[in-house]
């Protein structure tokens, strides 16, 4: 019997190769295990952030420290530029800080893949970049706030006159911050928080229409020749002389679209600046007629007449402007004024017909004072009215208001059918004579009205007063050639005569009985303004115009007037309140 032998399992060879590979696993798994146990968690023995070390500290460790260093450490202000203009950034205030928890998230081994971790036992740690956390609303915020100090707007090259003299202004640049591209340019030096540098901050950049060529160029070829000198004028007859020290108060250098610099002079400021009215206010503004009288019986020019100059900004501007470039003596112009030439002259007298009397009245009155002033003044607006062909002359427009600012006083005239105080009183005296005067000058009657009474020193029926706003005496002059009239007073009479070319040969009055005669009353006033009245009878009466030619009668025209009885007026003083 074979003795029995006992059972080994089989197994298999292992290859030197397989060998060395589950060595190597074992290794590597032992060298991971052995980092992890030698990290721990903490970070790597000779790291530093911004100079502070955290090596071989736990992460809380490390946050604790950066806390207490490194945000000490941070810049307390960013010193910026914006253009030429500097400025502070305070960097809690914009929102930059040190983010702690990144930072240490880039010095932390724990979680590491393998490879990092086995590094970790050959290889100090290193200095790490800490992270920088930047607050946007905070940033915005800040940076707008310092916008309104840093930004400039662009400024234009200019060219203007003090005293006689040119000064010149430079031009700058314009420059707007941009926000948000400041916000990211605040990280760099808050990270490298170094002292002394000047951040160039991100901006929108405006260039100024008027360059300092440009400014040059003008003062070159304008504001230098225009302050070299004076300039002389002449306008009317005028002469006169600006100098620099009064020009470049209206004179100005404005740019045009193309940023060129052009010459601009304020030409109505110039011609109501003393040195110009100075010489021009005696010119005439208005033209005068000539002024006509009799000599002999015939017609004559006893005033020649004026032609009315006008000198316009516009005229003066364009004289002056040009000047201002020249040098010497062709720094002398002439304004080019504007004449307005009268109606009536010397050389056109005769061609308008105005050739013979065509009548002539005289009205007589008591002298008074208020009554020779009202009178003297009536005749001086008056006199030298000249009527064209188909004109309809006014008193009204003719003398205007009457008024103290007109020239007229006080006096007594008809109101309400009796005497009273108002300005312009006596007046009346005037217009009956025009009136007379047109009558027989025979032309055609527009508007007249005669007083309400009848006043003994006028004739019966043909007589007017006139009332501003209600009541004017107006002809038209119907008479084919022009007519003239002239005006003459004294302390006691006025005189009216009419020039022109007579229609007709002859023109009479007819004056008719006195019908429907009614008697006065009498009555009693206490009225400041009373006069005293003594009665008339009121009466109608008519009065024809009687025209004849060649000896004959041609026609006749009526004039019909109803006067008012004129009440007998007593004044007596108003009774005291006891």
């Amino acid at each position: 019997m074979r003795p029995r032998i006992p059972f080994v399992p089989r197994t298999a060879a292992l290859s030197p190769v397989a060998l060395a590979g589950g060595a190597l696993a074992v290794g590597v798994g032992g060298l991971y295990l052995a980092g992890l146990l030698l990290a721990g968690g903490e970070i790597e023995v000779g790291t530093t952030v911004r100079g502070v070390a955290i090596g071989g500290l736990t992460r809380e460790e490390a946050a604790r420290k950066l806390e207490r260093h490194l945000v000490a450490a941070g810049p307390r202000e960013l010193a910026v530029r914006l253009g030429d203009r500097e400025g502070t950034v305070d960097p809690r205030r914009a929102g930059l800080a040190f983010d702690i928890g990144e930072t240490l998230d880039r010095a932390v081994s724990t979680g590491a893949d393998p490879v990092s971790v086995i590094g970790g036992l050959f290889r100090s740690g290193g200095e790490i970049e800490p992270v920088v956390r930047v607050d946007g609303s905070k940033a915005r915020a800040a940076l707008g706030k310092l916008a309104k100090s840093l930004d400039q707007e662009a400024r234009d090259g200019s060219v203007s006159f003090t005293g006689g003299h040119v000064e010149q202004t430079v031009p700058r640049t314009g420059y707007a911050l941009d926000v948000d591209a400041s916000i990211d340019a605040l990280r760099a030096p808050f990270l490298r928080g170094s002292a002394g540098s000047v951040t160039e901050l991100p901006s929108h950049e405006t260039r100024p229409k008027v360059t300092a060529e440009e400014v040059r160029r003008a003062v070159r070829e304008f504001a230098q020749p225009a302050m070299s000198a004076p300039v002389t004028l002449t306008a009317g007859g005028k002469r006169f002389t600006l100098p620099p020290t009064v020009l470049d108060d209206y004179l100005t250098m404005r740019p045009d679209d193309t940023g060129r610099l052009t010459p601009e002079l304020d030409t109505k400021g110039l011609r109501a600046a003393p040195a110009v009215t100075g010489a021009l206010n005696d010119l005439p503004t208005t033209p005068r007629n000539a002024r006509l009288g009799l000599e002999g019986g015939k017609v004559a020019v006893t005033a020649d007449a004026v032609s009315a100059v006008e000198v316009t900004d516009k005229a003066l501007g364009k004289a002056v402007l040009p000047l201002l470039t020249e040098s010497g003596a062709a720094r002398t112009g002439e304004v080019d004024a504007r004449r307005t030439q009268p109606e009536l002259t010397r050389e056109n007298a005769a061609r308008l017909g105005l050739t013979e009397k065509l009548s002539s009245f005289t009205v007589d009155f008591e002298p008074a004072a208020y009554r020779t002033t009202n009178v003297g003044r009536a005749v001086e607006l008056i006199n030298g009215s000249l009527v064209m062909p188909d004109e309809t002359w006014s008193f009204n427009r003719t003398v205007g208001e009457r008024t103290k600012a007109n020239g007229f006083v006080d006096g007594i005239m008809i109101y309400d059918d009796q005497y009273t105080k108002a300005p312009g009183g006596g007046v009346s005296a005037v217009a009956t004579t025009v009136f007379n005067a047109m009558f027989f000058a025979g032309v055609k009657p527009v508007e007249h009205g005669a007083h309400s009474f009848y006043i003994e020193r006028y004739p019966e029926g043909r007589e007017a007063t006139v009332a501003w706003g209600s009541l004017d005496l107006r002809f038209a002059n119907d008479s084919g050639k022009a007519v003239y009239i002239q005006a003459e007073s004294t302390d006691t009479s006025v005189t009216i005569t009419f020039l022109g070319t007579k229609k007709y040969d002859e023109i009479t009055s007819v004056k008719g009985p006195r019908t429907g005669v009614r008697q006065p009353e009498t009555k009693v006033s206490d009225d400041g303004q009373c006069v005293p009245q003594t009665p008339l009878e009121g009466f109608d009466v008519t009065v024809e115009r009687v025209f004849r030619t060649d000896g004959r009668e041609v026609r006749r025209e009526p004039f019909h007037t109803r006067y008012a009885p004129r009440n007998e007026i007593i004044c007596e003083e108003a009774p005291r309140e006891h």
